[in-house]
């Protein structure tokens, strides 16, 4: 990193001519030209002349303020208008200009000395924070449809297998543990939906061959639903709810 060297006391012309105004504490709108230049004129004297290019800004500045100087002891100008034009006016506007920029550069360094100052902290998250996922709102999940709808087709259907059951024979013979595989039920719900792309959920549940299997394929379409793969809808109450899979759209 190379070390930066400032030999003269002002940046340029702009910068020194800003000083004097403040220095002697005048409004900057109505210039004393005569003292300014004066004052500036002895401030170049006082400078070293090593650096010839910058020496020849501010001797630019000089002939600048001499111009000024006599142009107000001749007559006004008038303008288009009818206004009578201020010789000043040109050099009050460079110097409100260039004091918004040097002003602005102070605000910029003072941002960076207190961003050097800041320090982040790391993610300290806990894992239980981290893994927490909000409850599924089923009722704002399936919309218009309600779950007392997909409930009561759940029981019609449940009533329809108990009605098939032979009251007589059901009493006697081996009674074996009707087991279902959640995870098969789950890929074959869902690639029929995928297939069907759309199909009536009374009509899902009725192609089950046992009451354990229809119980397990309303779970399923319960967590399809919570994984956002189906959307379930229903035009008008009491009517068939419809299944849609999302993936097939």
């Amino acid at each position: 990193m190379s070390l930066e060297v400032k030999l003269q006391v002002f940046e340029g012309p702009l910068d020194l001519l800003l000083y004097l105004i403040e220095k002697n504490k005048v409004d900057i709108y109505d210039i004393p030209i005569v003292e300014i230049t004066e004052q500036y004129l002895y401030y170049i004297r006082q400078m070293s002349r090593e650096d010839m290019n910058v020496m020849s800004e501010f001797l630019v500045m000089a002939a600048t303020l001499i111009d000024i100087k006599c142009r107000m002891l001749l007559p006004k100008e008038v303008n288009e208008d009818g206004e009578e034009e201020d010789p000043r006016a040109e050099l009050v506007e460079k110097l409100l200009e260039y004091k918004m920029y040097k002003y602005m550069s102070y605000e910029l360094k003072d941002r960076q000395l207190d961003a050097g100052k800041v320090w982040f902290k790391e993610k300290t998250m806990p894992k239980e924070v981290a893994e927490y996922a909000p409850p599924v709102d089923y009722e704002a999940l399936i919309g218009q449809t309600s779950l007392s709808g997909l409930r009561e087709v759940f029981e019609s259907v449940m009533k329809r297998r108990e009605d098939k059951i032979d009251p007589i024979r059901s009493t006697f013979g081996k009674i074996e543990k009707d087991e279902v595989d959640m995870d098969a039920k789950m890929v074959y719900v869902e690639d029929y939906i995928f297939m069907q792309k759309k199909c009536s959920f009374r009509s899902l549940l009725e192609k089950q061959n046992s009451k354990m299997e229809v119980i397990v394929t309303f779970l399923v379409i319960l967590e399809l639903m919570k994984v956002g793969k189906i959307m379930i809808e229903q035009k008008e109450a009491f009517n068939d709810i419809y299944i849609t899979s999302k993936e097939a759209a």
